[in-house]
């Protein structure tokens, strides 16, 4: 009997807490006859702030008349009239509130409800007025999109019950911030508190000291808050004894769990921790502690194997409560606890992106209240249970990405006998393997009618029959079919697409014949087979369409022009077929379309005017074509691309100034996180062929974001624009094997994104840009086959370019890693010495070469011209000559008479 009481006692506060709220908004009196009618003075405040509103969709258009009682969100006490509740909470029926809060409200003084959450204030600051209202209970602003610092003010609102201040979803960065949390201690009555997404970064060593000061306070939100400390002591945070939510997930703790959140709180019923940073083991729970959880949250985390033993510790209570179990994304190891089976009231259990090993333990065929149940991208192995058709309340079974092998049990899908393993609940299954390990089948005999009635079936590379399941016709409520490289090798009947599908993934598998189409379905992914013909002409017919992928198929023909009519397309891919003819000129009304891919086809013509009008283009895929002409007009207001591939067309002209002009490449922008398009998470979008890095190359699991220019092998001459260099965060930019000339620029180091910079074949000249070498970033580079001179520079990225090819056939190119050294400077001077003698030696030879005939016709041509002058040459000669010999005579007389002396006398 005690501990059934115990069990109750957090039940019963609970209730306890909702029946406040509840009193909060109203009064003992019921009798309709005492009802005094609005007052005056509070009707005036009221039509004041409302006037202060942005209403666009007359939410507020009942707000007219004398009673303000029965005005729409307004609730009067019956007996005195006052206005007690004011509740403009936009549940999606209306635009969002907007606009100014006027201070009129304070006229409004038995105020003990006001709801304003889910509009849209612009960033407004939460008014300071709002901490005069002495008998307010319940506030809630929440996703209002108010900015700023809330004010300290707040902390006058002592019988305050309820506050609510989540910041809005929209956006990443919390727009509202907290300077410090003193103010909450004067909330002595609050018992509910969210401040999720308000920044608390300033208040992050003092946040749980405060918290501890609200003695009532029951439920505790701060999610997304920047928090970074977690205090590891208990001691003397002894007031939080009372609470029952803890909601703290995706803070920065980086630390391990503190003991005394498993000891010693023992009313706890829902415990939220994913995505905090924690780390490292989990301490023991001891034996009786946390008995009252329901929900248990610590996904996204680091947390060991260790940490298993909280399921161990968990399964000791008596009576359990546990229904949602979540330890996703973490580092569990080793085999699937026996304990699980324990938590006979667990609901949801997701133990996906782990390390577990081994089989499916046989207990959890006891937890048979499961409705969803996740074990994917783990390493478990050997057979899917036949026990796993007992579990008749599951709805959702995802075991992708494991190491299974067998067949389908007949519980799930393959005996007539299925019934008596009935799985009539089931809404979603779920089924992912490798594609480098198709080893589980999922086959069933033919004619087979399913007992099970299924809303999303999700079945990839898993062997399914060959032939096309004609029993998806049975399920009745199918809304999303994905048999993704399953191996079906058929047709598909053309009573299938009287289904009412929204969502259609056929691809990777060897269907064939003429393309069929449905008239109701959404997204549609029939990429990589074998589906020939012409693309219907009817297409245009499918209005509801968003996605159109009939990539990688044996399509000819030219591309209709009744695609324009696809008012909701954002995403064409007819890439990788033989479609011939041009581009259509009259798509220009998909304002809504974002990627375009028509690469791999044999079209020709230029590119319409109309593809850079549509504003919310990001993607365009235009490579291996015969496109041609300019492209400075067809680019001119293509400003939102982040992904540009023109590559091997027959392109001519300058590039563009106007590429300067992609300002989608020049900062970073946040992106709201509301965005939960399927589409970013679609298998064949993590897949994509790019020529990067020099070579064709196909990646998976790609971001959805790549920043990409490709104009490469083309015909395109001129400079390398200017404006170029100013997109800061482009990631690859390939102009290879082109006409172009001038010099790599100089401020090149701008494009600080750039990871692969391809400028080969062309007539590029001058240096290699220091710059450059700031890119650190850049992991590809080549710049082989141009007329470049000059050292390679050697620092940061650059000394880890060591393959000489990407230099290769630059003539003027010295320094490693190239063979081609560079002169030193002493190398110089020497060259510049012989330089100077070899400059006198030619002109030396320059002027014995014209000296000697000049000399030579000076002198004989004068003596034959002038008679006189060689008359007295010759005597000149003449007697020069006679004197030498007369000289030469005597001297030789002397010599042999001096010669015959020495002889007598000797």
């Amino acid at each position: 009997m005690a501990s059934r009481k115990n069990t109750l006692l957090p039940l019963i506060a609970f209730l306890l807490f909702k029946l406040l709220i509840v009193e909060a908004t109203t009064i003992n009196s019921t009798d309709a006859d005492l009802n005094k009618g609005c007052i005056e003075e509070e009707r005036k405040a009221l039509l004041e702030f409302k006037h202060g509103l942005k209403d666009h969709s007359d939410r507020l258009s009942s707000w007219v008349g004398v009673d303000c009682c029965k005005w729409r969100g307004v609730d009067c006490n019956n007996q005195t009239g006052n206005v007690i509740k004011v509740d403009l909470r936009n549940n999606g029926d209306f635009s969002r509130l907007g606009g100014e809060k006027s201070d009129s409200l304070l006229d409004l003084k038995h105020l003990n409800y006001l709801d304003l959450s889910f509009n849209h204030f612009q960033g407004i600051p939460v008014p300071d007025f709002l901490g005069s209202f002495e008998r307010l209970r319940y506030l809630n602003l929440s996703n209002a999109v108010f900015g700023g610092v809330i004010p300290p003010h707040l902390g006058n609102l002592l019988r305050l019950n309820y506050l609510d201040l989540n910041g809005d979803v929209y956006y990443y960065v919390p727009l509202m911030r907290v300077s410090n949390l003193n103010w909450l201690s004067g909330l002595s009555s609050l018992k509910y508190l969210d401040l999720g997404r308000v920044n608390l970064s300033e208040a992050t060593t003092t946040w749980m000291q405060t918290v501890n000061l609200l003695p009532s306070l029951l439920e505790l939100h701060l999610a997304q808050c920047e928090l970074s400390d977690f205090p590891p002591y208990f001691n003397p945070f002894v007031n939080l004894t009372s609470l029952l939510v803890i909601d703290l997930p995706y803070n920065y703790f980086n630390t391990t769990l503190p003991g005394w959140l498993f000891n010693n709180i023992s009313t706890l019923t829902d415990l939220y921790l994913g995505g905090a940073n924690i780390k490292g083991p989990i301490p023991q729970v001891g034996v009786g502690n946390l008995c009252h959880l329901v929900n248990l949250d610590l996904s996204h985390n680091d947390i060991e194997s260790q940490g298993i033993e909280l399921v161990n510790g968990l399964s000791t209570c008596s009576n359990n409560s546990l229904e949602l179990l979540n330890l996703g994304i973490n580092q569990f190891g080793g085999g699937l606890p026996d304990s699980l089976g324990n938590f006979k009231n667990l609901k949801s259990l997701d133990f996906g992106n782990n390390n577990f090993v081994g089989s499916f333990p046989n207990s959890i065929q006891r937890l048979t209240n499961l409705e969803s149940l996740d074990l994917s991208e783990n390493s478990i192995s050997g057979p899917i249970p036949t026990w796993i058709g007992n579990l008749l309340r599951m709805k959702r079974i995802d075991l992708s990405f494991n190491r299974m092998n067998g067949t389908i049990p007949e519980s799930i899908g393959q005996l007539t006998e299925l019934t008596q393993y009935s799985l009539t609940n089931l809404e979603s299954f779920s089924l992912h393997l490798s594609p480098k390990n198709q080893s589980l089948h999922f086959q069933v005999r033919p004619g087979w009618i399913p007992p099970i009635n299924l809303k999303y079936i999700d079945v990839s590379n898993c062997h399914v029959y060959p032939k096309f399941p004609t029993w998806l016709r049975t399920q009745k409520r199918l809304k999303k079919i994905t048999l993704r490289n399953v191996g079906i090798s058929d047709t598909i009947p053309k009573g299938f697409w009287k289904m009412d599908i929204w969502w259609l993934d056929l691809s990777k598998n060897q269907l064939h014949g003429k393309l069929p189409l449905s008239f109701n379905v959404a997204w549609l992914f029939l990429g990589n087979n074998l589906f020939s013909g012409p693309i219907p002409l009817k297409i245009g017919k499918l209005l509801s369409l968003k996605v159109l992928d009939v990539s990688s198929n044996l399509l000819n023909g030219s591309i209709p022009s009744s695609i324009s009519k696809l008012k909701d397309l954002y995403v064409i891919n007819l890439s990788n077929n033989h479609l011939s003819g041009k581009i259509p000129k009259n798509w220009n009304g998909l304002d809504e379309l974002q990627v375009l891919d028509l690469s791999k086809n044999k079209l020709s013509g230029g590119i319409p005017s109309w593809t850079c009008s549509v504003s919310s283009l990001s993607s365009l895929k235009l490579s291996d074509n015969n496109l041609s002409g300019e492209l400075s007009s067809s680019l001119r207001n293509c400003t939102g691309l982040y992904f540009l591939d023109l590559g091997n067309n027959r392109f001519s002209g300058f590039i563009p100034q106007c590429l300067g002009n992609l300002t989608a490449l020049t900062s970073v922008a946040l992106l709201p996180t509301f965005v939960a398009d399927p589409l970013l998470h679609h298998p064949n979008w993590e897949q994509m062929e790019l020529v990067m890095k020099g070579r064709h190359m196909e990646f998976e699991r790609l971001l959805p974001i790549v920043n990409l220019i490709d104009l490469s092998s083309n015909n395109l001459w001129g400079e390398i624009p200017d404006g170029i260099t100013d997109l800061s965060t482009l990631g690859t930019l390939n102009l290879s094997r082109n006409q172009l000339t001038g010099k790599i620029h100089e401020n090149i180091g701008a494009m600080q994104g750039l990871e692969t910079f391809d400028l080969s074949c062309n007539h590029l000249s001058g240096p290699i840009p220091p710059s450059m070498s700031s890119i650190t970033s850049l992991s590809h580079l080549n710049l082989s086959h141009n007329l470049l001179s000059g050292p390679i520079p050697t620092t940061n990225q650059f000394s880890t370019f060591n393959d000489p090819s990407i230099y290769e056939a630059n003539l003027g190119l010295c320094g490693l890693p190239l063979s081609t050294k560079c002169s030193t400077p002493n190398d110089q001077k020497h060259k510049n010495d012989q330089g100077e003698d070899g400059w006198y030696m030619t002109w030396f030879f320059i002027g014995m070469g014209m000296g000697f005939p000049l000399g030579f016709w000076a002198v004989c041509g004068s003596l034959a011209l002038k008679k006189s002058w060689r008359h007295a040459y010759f005597r000149f000669i003449d007697e020069t000559t006679d004197r030498i010999y007369v000289y030469i005579v005597v001297n030789m007389a002397h010599l042999k008479k001096k010669i015959e002396r020495i002889g007598v006398h000797g």
